[in-house]
């Protein structure tokens, strides 16, 4: 004999009898999977941010809340949609605006697992197990539930009742709940505003006249005299000529007294 593990799980009704069983064989066990999932939930979060810097993959959003966002590796594979163009990380400029939309998927399933196995009783220790010899001839040991009670042709019965060479079919249904999340997320932007044209303000560009060549024969202008004094200039002749006069005059009036 080659006895099983034991364990303490409820056993539902197969041929008249309840068990609660765990095969150390499983291929012994029919064993049947299904799935049956509810109604999902869903709940769509969008989140806002501009960015103030990209260099390479490192690149850094201010959220619309105040929150500084820091992505040190953005995925070469990450993809935002901009003004109906799919871009990528290299392609994201400073001044851009992003919007991320994040759908959450919610769905509650139940997993519901049944376990048959068939065979014929060969020993029982009432009220705690029974040796069932399995159909290819390998025993197998089960345990029974405190309390457990069987029904055998309609009568409610416990374990002091089971009889060797009885044959039974024992049935276990598992059902466990489960909760599946899904998130999908999509990008998408606008790009900065252009920068601002510069002011309409009309560009005066001097130009030199044109030089007109003198008529033939004309004699040449003039050329004016300058305004002011070459820094050669002095003014010891204009001294001079003023010394010559005051002294004409002195002598004038001297001869002038010696005649009278």
């Amino acid at each position: 004999m080659k006895p099983g593990q034991l364990i303490r799980t409820p056993i539902l009704l197969a041929v008249g009898l309840f068990l609660t069983f765990t095969l150390r064989m499983m291929a012994q066990v029919q064993s049947q999977t299904t799935t049956t999932a509810g109604a999902g939930t869903k709940q769509v979060t969008v989140e806002r941010g501009e960015v103030v810097y990209v260099s390479g993959n490192h690149l850094i959003i201010k959220m619309d809340n105040g929150e500084i966002r820091d992505i040190a590796n953005v995925p070469e594979s990450a993809r935002a949609t901009v003004e109906g163009k799919e871009i990528g990380i290299h392609d994201v400029k400073v001044g851009m605006k992003l919007e991320k939309t994040i759908t959450t998927t919610t769905t509650p399933r139940m997993v519901t697992k049944v376990e048959t196995v068939t065979g014929k009783v060969f020993h029982v220790t009432p009220p705690t197990s029974v040796i069932l010899t399995l159909e290819n001839g390998e025993n197998q040991q089960f345990s029974i539930p405190k309390d457990q009670k069987f029904n055998i042709e309609g009568q409610m019965v416990d374990a002091f009742h089971l009889r060797k060479g009885m044959k039974i079919s024992a049935t276990r249904i598992t059902e466990t709940p489960e909760t599946v999340v899904t998130q999908k997320a999509m990008l998408a932007g606008k790009m900065p505003p252009p920068p601002p044209p510069p002011p309409d303000v009309p560009i005066l560009v001097a130009t030199a006249a044109p030089t007109l060549a003198p008529p033939p024969g004309a004699a040449p202008a003039p050329e004016a005299a300058p305004e002011k004094l070459p820094k050669t200039g002095s003014l010891l002749p204009v001294i001079g000529l003023l010394g010559a006069l005051m002294l004409s005059m002195g002598l004038g009036l001297r001869a002038i007294r010696l005649v009278r």
